[in-house]
């Protein structure tokens, strides 16, 4: 998902509103103060009580946009396409206060407000559309919010695909094409990820071999790159895709992870909300741990561990420290003690480094409250893959790093589903499944899940 194209749409929101707003306030400024004179008032509303009906309103246009598709994320869409959703959204709306003014008569009863509401709204939605496609426009063709593309092909689809993206209202910049497949390698592809922040690989030829699309496949999901191709080439039933245009040949996205779009969006404004809160409620206990902390060994109450999240991106993860201060130095001695046979993890029941009052909080898993900062700060999730250090993703196969294209999670479906007792295997089937699968119900239930397993589970996560 182009990250241009997610704020396009998610700051058309408010200015939707916005205009909806200034329809109706136009509206009701034509009817009771322009034509007053004119036009004989037979039903009066005062301007707070039109207004509070107004912002009631807009919230339901706004409702009826969502459906209408007037919010679905596309690369391309042309503008006679717009103008008409927002012409049927618009016309759908004043249906239903005709309909509930029908209903109850009382609830307004001005034909010329809504007549005039209907078409300032239709003028005003459209004018700020066609407003923001310009400034989106302009700002491409400045070089702003341009993705960074590799082109793969040597036929003459692919050449349409290049001569668009070299278009300067594109949104693209092409980093590099490659007529052949057979010319990328990870070295090349990984030193035009560091030098030019790589975003998407296009195949664009549908001669190329599936084995050879896989190996692309499997190459933009180790970099971390969105990977498309062309529709001609896909006859497979896959769950996670996106359809885009380019010069009018369909692109299809494999989305790694149905936390896109939206969903991205939702799931940070989830997470902002829960750990502001949590940060709040938690603070008398943050108080009682630290005091325990500091009573019971020498050390700082909150340590910070440096963790691989999303991307691969090494971020300091805040843990309430539950183990002696040289705890790292120490765990090269303790390796031949792993408990866990299969995976890059260490595991060992009876760590000798663990404090007294660590065991406690590690039971209770009062020790991970601390990473709420991390949610708020935006480097972890409340629900995710577990964050684990950089020498054992080091250690990860191709099919495990996938683990890494969403945040860490202070939680996830891999802790509620068998705490410590699951094999690392286990754990990345459910943490890919949890990948391929999120919703914001499957998150509240992991986190509802994550209660009951921590007041009524005795090992700890």
């Amino acid at each position: 998902m182009r990250r241009a194209d997610l704020l396009f749409y998610l700051f058309l929101l408010p200015f939707d509103f916005l205009m909806i707003i200034l329809a109706g306030i136009g509206a009701y400024y034509l009817r009771f103060i322009v034509l007053a004179e004119k036009l004989p008032i037979i039903y009066q509303i005062s301007f707070s009580q039109y207004f509070l009906l107004l912002l009631i309103i807009a919230f339901i246009w706004l409702i009826i946009f969502a459906i209408s598709g007037l919010y679905l994320i596309k690369t391309q869409e042309k503008i006679v396409n717009e103008l008409t959703k927002i012409f049927l959204a618009c016309s759908t709306g004043i249906l239903l206060i005709i309909l509930a003014i029908f209903f109850k008569r009382e609830f307004f009863s001005s034909r010329f407000v809504i007549l005039i509401g209907w078409v300032l709204a239709i003028i005003f939605v459209s004018l700020e559309r066609l407003i923001a496609r310009l400034i989106k426009k302009s700002l491409f063709r400045k070089g702003y919010l341009r993705q960074q593309v590799i082109v793969v092909g040597n036929d003459s689809i692919t050449q349409e695909i290049i001569k668009a993206i070299k278009k300067s209202d594109s949104g693209y910049n092409l980093v590099a094409w490659f007529r052949y497949s057979t010319e990328i390698t990870k070295e090349r592809l990984s030193k035009l990820c560091r030098e030019q922040k790589v975003n998407e690989l296009i195949q664009a030829d549908v001669h190329i071999s599936k084995e050879m699309t896989l190996t692309l496949l499997r190459l933009c999901d180790h970099y971390h790159i969105i990977f498309k191709y062309t529709a001609d080439f896909f006859d497979a039933a896959v769950s996670n895709i996106g359809v885009t245009m380019v010069s009018g040949i369909p692109i299809i996205e494999i989305k790694r992870t149905s936390l896109d779009g939206w969903g991205k969006i939702f799931k940070r404004f989830f997470d902002l909300l829960f750990s502001s809160i949590g940060l709040i409620v938690c603070s008398p206990l943050f108080l009682v741990i630290g005091i325990l902390i500091k009573l019971d060994s020498t050390g700082s109450i909150i340590i910070s561990l440096p963790r691989v999240g999303k991307a691969g991106k090494i971020f300091a993860l805040y843990k309430f420290r539950s183990m002696v201060r040289n705890a790292d130095a120490l765990k090269k001695d303790l390796l031949k003690y792993n408990e866990r046979k299969e995976g890059p993890l260490f595991k060992m029941k009876n760590d000798p480094r663990i404090t007294k009052i660590g065991k406690w909080l590690r039971r209770s898993s009062t020790d991970e409250l601390a990473q709420l900062i991390n949610v708020f700060k935006g480097e972890m999730s409340l629900v995710g893959p577990r964050p684990h250090e950089a020498k054992e993703v080091a250690q990860y196969q191709e099919k495990e790093k996938r683990l890494l294209n969403i945040k860490p999670g202070i939680t996830g479906l891999s802790q509620v589903s068998g705490r410590s007792n699951l094999s690392f295997v286990e754990e990345v089937k459910l943490d890919t499944y949890y990948i391929e699968n999120w919703s914001l119900l499957l998150d509240l239930q992991i986190l509802l899940q994550t209660i009951r397993v921590v007041l009524f589970t005795k090992e700890a996560c």
